[in-house]
């Protein structure tokens, strides 16, 4: 993996502050375009911007492509009109228009009209589908056939086309109405007669997504099939876009990255490579809300304990499992909805699932009861001797009534874990803003409640 070297930043300003366009040039032109948008990303936005003009347009369009969102609009409102619009037009048409969404109105109405016709429809088309859909990830750099070309003009075409498409390893078969037929690979040319017809050799079965279609759907869809991309149809089924591999990634790490969040009950933007960017108070406010909810929910552990405060008196053994009966909770519990959210968001199982998944984790909490509920009864029989002990209970007692609570816990902590996410998806929430926040509380309460309970019932009391 490259590491960023910290002797470069001070470096850049030294060829800044001397002038040295040549070596900038150099600089930009022989360094990966990600490693140049990392080292700049040091600098001010004046200073990074004068490393950038040295490179040439389309070069400097992709090292720009590389720097986060946030520097991304703070630069492009610091250029003049002309050089922001000749800026966003080299751009790859789904970063321009995604970058073009997140600028304010005013700039964008300043930049639009120094923008060619043609790149102005463009930005104008792929802005307007709902973020979060294939249609808002999606590039209009694409290749495309007609069905009457042989291979060897169909091999002409990509030729000329290449310099201005992101990828043409795969070429889309369109009728005149830009209906997809099919599509055929470079190598499915290249291995063709010349002068074989592009309809006799393309793959007519042809996986799509529709321009509404959730981007995790779409980004699920390239990674089942190892696709290098994915063609994108509108109502009418014209081809309008791909989505492509790389695309692919930052949507599947966007997501991830939005579910652990989410799942720890952390709320706001849930981006990637934000924390460092996002001030105190911002984490705060994020993390505030859930944090103070659960805590006044948790007051409900503090009642139940008080309520039985004359059984622990009496039996002092049983405030020593109170930690190991939490621990164990929380554990079998997040382990259950960690694999159920899982599996949902995969889409292996829905709500109808329920009692299949439910009869599964019942078998597994079972299993994991009786083993947790034979230590915990050999825990007291070895070192619960030196307790303070009511005459006429038995150690054996008290061993027993702690290890089928514990059990009890372990079951019913499954049970809400894998319960939680599912009542989640059938109402249409996010299971993983559900699930983690409140399961750890539910389990505390409920957990103390067959703890008291079940040993007041067994201790005879």
């Amino acid at each position: 993996m490259e590491r960023k070297n910290p002797l470069l930043v001070p470096e850049l300003r030294e060829l800044l502050a001397a002038e040295d366009h040549a070596t900038l040039r150099d600089f930009c032109q022989e360094t990966h375009p990600a490693a140049v948008a990392e080292l700049i990303a040091a600098l001010s936005h004046e200073e990074a911007w004068a490393v950038l003009r040295q490179a040439e347009p389309v070069l400097r369009a992709e090292i720009f492509s590389h720097l986060d969102e946030e520097t991304q609009v703070e630069m492009v409102a610091s250029l003049s009109r002309r050089e922001a619009a000749r800026l966003l037009a080299d751009m790859a048409p789904d970063d321009r228009a995604d970058l073009f969404k997140h600028l304010p109105e005013d700039r964008r109405e300043a930049i639009l009209p120094a923008m060619a016709h043609a790149e102005r429809e463009d930005i104008r088309r792929l802005a307007a589908y709902q973020e979060g859909t294939a249609g808002a990830v999606m590039t209009s750099d694409y290749a495309t056939l007609e069905p009457g070309m042989t291979a060897s003009q169909a091999i002409e075409r990509l030729r000329d086309v290449a310099p201005d498409r992101e990828t043409i390893y795969y070429a889309y078969v369109i009728d005149e109405h830009r209906r997809l037929l099919g599509f055929v690979s470079l190598k499915d040319l290249i291995v063709a007669r010349r002068d074989a017809l592009v309809a006799d050799i393309m793959h007519s079965e042809v996986v799509y997504a529709r321009v509404d279609d959730d981007q995790e759907d779409a980004a699920r869809t390239i990674r089942k099939y190892d696709l290098i991309a994915l063609p994108v149809l509108d109502s009418a089924d014209a081809l309008v876009g791909i989505i492509t591999h790389d695309d692919a990634i930052d949507i599947i790490i966007q997501e991830h990255t939005e579910d652990m969040e989410k799942f720890m009950a952390i709320a706001g933007a849930h981006e990637d490579a934000v924390y460092m960017r996002t001030g105190v108070w911002g984490h705060f406010k994020n993390r505030a809300l859930w944090v103070v909810a659960l805590a006044v929910l948790g007051l409900v552990s503090g009642f139940i304990v008080q309520s039985f405060e004359g059984l622990l008196l009496q039996f002092a053994v049983l405030a020593a499992f109170m930690p190991m009966l939490a621990d164990t909770g929380g554990n079998t519990g997040s382990q259950s909805a960690t694999l159920v959210v899982r599996a949902l968001a995969l889409r292996e199982v829905g709500p109808r699932d329920i009692l299949r998944i439910l009869a599964k984790e019942v078998r597994v909490a079972m299993l994991l009861a009786l083993l947790l509920g034979t230590i915990a009864f050999a825990r007291v029989l070895v070192f619960g001797g030196g307790s303070s002990i009511s005459d006429g209970v038995s150690l054996n007692t008290i061993g027993l009534a702690i290890a089928i609570a514990l059990g009890l816990q372990v079951i019913t902590s499954t049970l809400i874990g894998a319960l939680l996410p599912l009542g989640a998806a059938r109402m249409k929430w996010d299971p993983a803003v559900v699930a983690s926040p409140a399961l750890t509380t539910v389990v505390d309460i409920t957990g103390l409640l067959i703890y008291f309970t079940t040993a007041k019932l067994l201790l005879g009391l």
